[in-house]
């Protein structure tokens, strides 16, 4: 790991096999490194989620017959996993957007006490 590599801090799930396949994870773990060792990723694999808050992104990992999707943030220390979730419709569902938006809330009150 070079001087510049940032942890991830995983709020909520996990990308293991199954759910994940192989290929799934393995592109998902290169895509998570390329962001820790600081790399910025564009489409088609990471896009802003800017209907959570600004500087929030989501990976899309593409699976057999699953679209993945990890919701993330990158803080000046870290890279916050917030969700990881199948998404079966064109949008992303407002339950996933306000849980995104509750667990951020809690992680960044709770790194201010």
């Amino acid at each position: 790991m070079g001087d510049q590599s940032k942890p991830l801090v995983w709020l909520h799930g996990e990308v293991k096999t199954p759910p994940f396949s192989q290929e799934a994870r393995i592109e998902a773990g290169v895509l998570l490194r390329q962001l820790q060792e600081g790399e910025s990723l564009g489409l088609p694999h990471s896009r802003p989620m800017s209907s959570i808050v600004i500087h929030y992104h989501e990976l899309r990992i593409r699976d057999a017959d699953k679209n993945w999707r990890i919701i993330y943030r990158i803080d000046d220390d870290a890279i916050l996993i917030v969700e990881v979730f199948n998404k079966t419709t064109r949008t992303t569902s407002k339950k996933i957007i306000e849980v995104c938006k509750k667990r951020l809330s809690k992680y960044d009150t709770d790194q201010q006490e």
